[in-house]
């Protein structure tokens, strides 16, 4: 799977606002896009471009591709399974992406950004239902408890990301026992529980073309 080998704070600074892809960092004075709020590059200061149309698009679809870190294939693929479900294609489209399990383990304090949670799970720190899943794209549904492992909860990175991310609030969505390192998947995510800045239905417009 492609990765981003390059400073990811250079997205946020892209989009324009925080994407959360850097832990700790971002929520402190040295966030980059705090200091230099304008888009990288030799001219990215000299002023940020007016989008419209296509442009607006195509930028809330980078966006959401980027907090949630899947690649545009993936991405596609989602959107297409939620323009099938019944609903509001937007609100389904996040509803798949919340229930990633690497979003999940994210959302329980056990990654400081979605990246660290989903090495995580490839680490084989992670079992949904008694039974070890390694794979951050595992959807979760109503009922499923996801915990970390027994002889895995005393790993370095486990314990660091629950210490880092004690400032996380919690989702109404998963009961999240913080102490035992475990979360039960109360029900579907709901639009209203997903509190990051995303306008849904500008990507349901571009691939509707």
């Amino acid at each position: 799977m492609a990765r981003q080998r390059g400073s990811v704070c250079r997205l946020c600074r892209r989009e324009g606002v925080k994407l959360f892809l850097k832990s700790t960092k971002c929520y402190t004075d040295k966030c980059p896009i705090e200091r230099r709020n304008y888009p990288p590059g030799a001219h990215g200061k000299d002023r940020r471009p007016k989008l419209a149309g296509f442009g607006l698009q195509l930028r809330e679809k980078q966006k959401v591709r980027r907090i949630y870190g899947i690649l545009e294939r993936q991405f596609r693929n989602y959107f297409d399974q939620a323009a099938e479900m019944k609903g509001v294609t937007g609100e389904n489209l996040l509803q798949l992406l919340e229930r990633r399990l690497d979003n999940v383990v994210h959302r329980m304090g056990l990654g400081g950004s979605r990246a660290q949670a989903r090495q995580v799970v490839l680490h084989g720190h992670i079992q949904v239902n008694g039974r070890k899943v390694n794979i951050p794209a595992y959807l979760v549904k109503p009922g499923d408890v996801v915990e970390v492992r027994e002889g895995h909860r005393d790993k370095k990175n486990v314990q660091e990301a629950r210490e880092a991310t004690a400032h996380q609030p919690a989702v109404p969505w998963l009961e999240v026992d913080r102490d035992n390192l475990r979360a039960r998947v109360l029900l579907l995510p709901r639009r209203e529980d997903i509190a990051i800045p995303i306008q849904e239905q500008l990507i349901v417009e571009l691939y509707s073309k």
